[in-house]
């Protein structure tokens, strides 16, 4: 009988689970919290390959695309597909998603951290809420050149379109209001073009080719969500890893030099993507000494990977100057993670400030207290309660 993946147990902590799954069954079949049953590769080689095997589908070599206008509108995006199409969205999104752009954002997002922190009350308060969540959404909100002052009613719609099967009564509302959102941005923008990302999609073109509407709302919808989802966790887990272990801390304090090594390890211990989103294999395909199907679901278990001690020495322990650190948080093959560069730039100035500025800060309830959010696609703190010193 298949593992179930939708145990509450299993997602308080998954690591045992995978621990066990590496070494008696790394490709096995698991079901899923709708009762669907998919294969998961839990090997950090395997999942390596598979990440880059285009037998493992996004689409399944099925052209059809979705028949509701919100579907299309939501599934049109590069993370989506396979090439041809792949290549083509993701140059015309190169085209505008520069290391430029991304470099100039560098002194605001100081900025940003700043203020934020200014802010800072002087009783415990939750970290998540007051900076590993207004920091990326703001940015993020910058870039495409859209209100910040809009970030909470994201953060519903992204929680809700994320959070899986636990919110599948309120997911068509909150993508329909995503989608006219977004509608709405782009018809702004034709009419008032700016120097942000979203006029440089609007206008992106690449041999005569331009993304067509439903392929620029979906776009917009990938950066919008990917763009912040994965930097909250990225601060909030590593955050969490540091102040769970005070002696972390401090050290990092002391010898803020380690920061770019240390938020390598945070993500490559609590990785925030669990798992790759889905594929389908085009063909049977054999891994990990198993035969995975044609026609068949795969979720790809970076958190997992990122734990293989065939790989990593001492998996299950953080080094904050682990070097090399070859994770696979940010993917890899073609469909590695676009926004890389722009989540470490804000981690590594988020860290920088916090060292600097709070290193007094502790834990302020028992680290069995804390709660992971639900879902096997993002792996993140609902909360992070701090104390000032």
């Amino acid at each position: 009988m298949p593992d179930n993946l939708a145990d509450p147990t299993f997602h308080a902590n998954p690591h045992p689970s995978y621990a066990s799954w590496r070494r008696e069954g790394p490709v096995r079949q698991v079901r899923l919290a709708s009762g669907a049953v998919a294969w998961l590769i839990t090997r950090y080689d395997d999942a390596r390959h598979a990440l880059a095997d285009p037998r493992f589908s996004k689409t399944g070599g099925d052209d059809r695309h979705p028949s509701s206008a919100i579907d299309r509108a939501l599934s049109r995006h590069m993370l989506a597909v396979d090439p041809p199409d792949h290549t083509r969205l993701r140059r015309l999104v190169t085209a505008a998603f520069t290391a430029r752009r991304i470099e100039a954002l560098r002194p605001r997002i100081s900025a940003i951290t700043e203020s934020l922190i200014r802010q800072f009350p002087d009783d415990p308060f939750d970290l998540i809420d007051a900076f590993a969540f207004p920091l990326p959404i703001q940015v993020i909100c910058e870039l495409l050149g859209i209100p910040a002052d809009d970030r909470d009613a994201f953060r519903a719609w992204s929680n809700i379109i994320v959070g899986g099967v636990a919110y599948q009564e309120q997911f068509p509302s909150a993508a329909a209001a995503m989608v006219g959102y977004i509608q709405g941005l782009l018809a702004a923008r034709r009419a008032e073009p700016g120097d942000d990302l979203l006029s440089g999609l609007i206008g992106a073109r690449d041999s005569g080719d331009s993304l067509t509407e439903d392929e620029l709302i979906s776009m917009v919808f990938l950066l919008l969500i990917a763009g912040h989802e994965t930097t909250v966790n990225l601060i909030g887990n590593g955050m969490y890893l540091l102040l769970a272990q005070p002696e972390r801390w401090q050290r990092l304090c002391a010898d803020p030099g380690l920061i770019p090594t240390a938020i390598e390890e945070f993500l490559r211990y609590e990785s925030p993507v669990e798992t790759a989103t889905f594929r389908i294999t085009t063909e049977a395909v054999d891994i990990g000494g198993r035969t995975i199907p044609a026609q068949a679901p795969v979720l790809i278990g970076l958190l997992s990977a990122n734990r293989d001690g065939d790989r990593f020495p001492g998996p299950d322990a953080v080094e904050l100057d682990r070097a090399p650190n070859p994770h696979l948080a940010f993917g890899h093959g073609i469909h590695y993670c676009l926004g890389a560069p722009l989540a470490r730039l804000e981690a590594q100035i988020a860290f920088t400030a916090l060292t600097a500025s709070c290193p007094d800060l502790w834990l302020a309830v028992d680290e069995s207290e804390l709660a992971w959010r639900p879902g096997l696609l993002l792996r993140g703190l609902f909360t992070l309660p701090v104390t000032p010193g």
